[in-house]
Parts: structure tokens; C-alpha cells; sequence
């Protein structure tokens, strides 16, 4: 048995879909919560890639935005799962940064009534279902002004066995973005996960709101 089959016998796939499966997983610590942000994303802030006014999507306990206050930017981080929610704006308090941390829906985006320079998806596109994907990259096309810059970190199809999430192709990932958007890049790279000290293997994207 590999060690992804192992991962596989233990945990299963970890799909949640609805708002109610978000929150329950974090009754405990959910996988992708990993209490820091993500090196690829860190690694993004050191190179002064991160502008504006920023928005966390799905933003979990909020590492990301938090990583934006820490910087000196003006952040948000929305979620669907109240816990998390509660969670982000605890740290905040306890770090002394000024993040607005709201409970929101990532199909209405612009309902939030700002347009942002950055957006940072740690692990939410590839939760989508096809029919979904689409309204996702409307509304990430609503929410960001003309030249904004959104980057976004999933799981990828050449992680082998079952468990997390969907695995997301680069083709699908270039179909997604077909239209009102320019990828600048998008490479291999790992997110970090509590399941498998060697993280997962993801897709880096850098793309421009046109």
C-alpha cells in the first residue's frame, strides 16, 4: 500500500459542499488549516506582489488577510463557515491587526459593494462544481478593478490517490479563465496540509482582471 492509499484508507476524499459541512469541519482542525499562511502565498508577500486593497477568499482562520494587515495593506477575508470566521477575528484581535473578517458567500462578491487590487484563493476554486465555476469566476471578475491581480493556489491532477479535494487540471483552469483574463503564469508548486507532512501538489496562478 502507498502512502497515498494509506491516505486514502483514513481519511477519504474531504469534499465538503454545503455551508453547514464547512462549519463542522471546524469543530476540530480541518486539513488545510495549517495555522500560518501558505509558503507560496508568503513567498508572493516577500516579493512585494500583494497591492491594494486585498481580499482573502475563503478565507478560512484568516491567515491570508492577516499576512496582508501584516504588510501594511487593507484586508478582508470572507468565508462561509462561522467558526472560521469567529476564529480569523480572534487572531486579529490577539495580533493587534485591523482585518474585516466577513461572513459571506464567494458567488457574490460584489454584493460586498468594493472593488480590490489583490485577491488570494488559498484552496477555494477547487471546490466548485461545473456548474459553479462559472458563477465563482464572474463574480472574482466583479469584485477585482480592471489590471487586479488574483492568485490562486488548488489542488492539482498530478496529486495520486483519492483524498481531498477535486483535483483540477491546467486545461480546466485555462478554460475557467478564458475570458476577461490574462494568466501571467501558473506552475506546479505544494500546498501544505496537516494530513502529509509533504503537502499536497497544487497549481500556482497568477492572473490579471482585464
Amino acid at each position: 500500500m502507498t502512502d497515498d492509499d494509506e491516505l486514502g484508507r483514513r481519511h477519504g476524499p474531504i469534499r465538503p459542499r454545503q455551508k453547514e459541512d464547512f462549519d463542522e469541519m471546524y469543530t476540530a482542525t480541518p486539513p488545510w488549516d495549517i495555522g500560518r499562511p501558505q509558503p507560496a502565498f508568503l513567498a508572493l508577500a516577500d516579493a512585494r506582489q500583494l497591492g491594494g486593497k486585498v481580499l482573502d477568499v475563503g478565507c478560512g482562520t484568516g491567515e491570508h488577510a492577516l499576512l496582508a494587515a501584516e504588510r501594511g495593506l487593507d484586508a478582508t477575508g470572507v468565508d462561509l463557515a462561522d467558526r472560521a470566521i469567529a476564529a480569523a477575528r480572534e487572531k486579529a484581535a490577539t495580533r493587534g491587526l485591523k482585518v474585516r473578517f466577513e461572513l459571506w458567500d464567494a458567488l457574490d462578491l460584489p454584493g460586498l459593494g468594493q472593488h480590490f487590487d489583490t485577491v488570494l484563493d488559498s484552496g477555494l476554486f477547487h471546490i466548485f462544481e461545473d456548474p459553479d465555476r462559472p458563477r465563482f469566476v464572474a463574480s472574482l471578475h466583479g469584485a477585482l478593478r480592471a489590471g487586479g491581480r488574483y492568485f490562486m493556489l488548488c489542488f492539482s491532477d498530478r496529486q495520486p490517490g483519492d483524498w481531498g479535494p477535486r483535483r483540477v487540471t491546467e486545461a480546466e483552469i485555462r478554460s475557467s479563465f478564458a475570458d476577461g483574463w490574462r494568466i501571467d503564469s501558473l506552475e506546479p508548486d505544494t500546498i501544505e496540509v496537516t494530513l502529509d507532512p509533504a503537502g499536497a501538489q497544487a497549481w500556482l496562478v497568477a492572473m490579471t482582471r482585464l
